[in-house]
């Protein structure tokens, strides 16, 4: 059965908790920019997403009354580097800020977006 609240707040209830974890992996990448033969990962985002946005899988509920989820578990890859270095590190620096900055805004403009959803949902519950 569909939850209506998933159904209301469209592929943003799916794309958040991805985003975050993406954003997360990126900082790794970040924080291990000079560690030796660290691989820098990502999450092929718009797979995952659109794969998740028509599915939602059961999580195990304690009680008939809770609500379901989706349990996403993103497939993660390997980039390739532009220029290798020497040490087997393939983190970029650059091309990681510049992913971490543009996950990030978009991160802001789904929650913009459930933020917005939340407000009319609230003024069609209180009338106000």
């Amino acid at each position: 059965m569909s939850n209506p609240l998933t159904s209301y707040f469209g592929v943003s209830a799916v794309a958040m908790p991805l985003r975050d974890q993406r954003m997360k992996l990126i900082a790794s990448n970040l924080a291990n920019a000079d560690t030796p033969n660290y691989k820098a990962r990502d999450i092929a985002f718009d797979d995952v997403l659109r794969q998740a946005a028509g599915t939602a899988a059961p999580l195990q509920t304690t009680d008939a009354r809770h609500m379901s989820g989706l349990n996403l578990q993103p497939q993660l890859f390997e980039r390739t580097p532009l220029q290798p270095s020497l040490d087997g590190n393939t983190v970029d620096p650059d091309i990681e800020r510049a992913a971490y900055g543009r996950a990030a805004l978009e991160y802001r403009a789904s929650l913009s977006f459930v933020e917005s959803k939340t407000r009319t949902l609230m003024t069609a519950i209180t009338g106000e």
